[in-house]
């Protein structure tokens, strides 16, 4: 990139959206002019370990539903298979709002790429 000013009349260079690379990753990471964006690199990794959580707790919720139909504390069948039931769907309604909220952040960053690239000019 050169440090000469725009010209006008001609389109400005296009400067790195994402970075490539693990150094690349840290070097956006630690970019103070924010010249790159970590969203695209690091949003799959951050929907796997959501995923992961998410199902963890529903299977936790899941399995503790059974100490609902055994005798002691916690007996109330009706509570059991509503955790029973719930559980799972639970899961799937947090899950489909964490992949919602995650698109949101990525197509907001990749509309924000587009704009400073020009893409889509008519």
């Amino acid at each position: 990139m050169t440090d000469q000013p725009h010209q006008p009349g001609t389109a400005p260079e296009p400067r790195p959206s994402s970075p490539s690379g693990v150094g690349g990753f840290f070097k956006a990471l630690f970019d103070l002019d924010f010249d790159t964006f970590v969203t695209p690199v690091i949003v799959k990794i951050v929907y796997l370990v959501g995923m992961v959580l998410i199902g963890l707790v529903s299977l936790f919720l899941f399995l503790t539903s059974f100490r609902h139909f055994g005798g002691g504390l916690f007996a109330n069948p009706l509570l059991g298979i509503v955790q029973l039931v719930g559980a799972p769907l639970l899961g799937i309604f947090y899950l489909a709002f964490f992949r919602m909220s995650l698109e949101l952040y990525y197509a907001v960053i990749r509309l924000s790429e587009d704009v400073h690239h020009g893409r889509g000019r008519l």
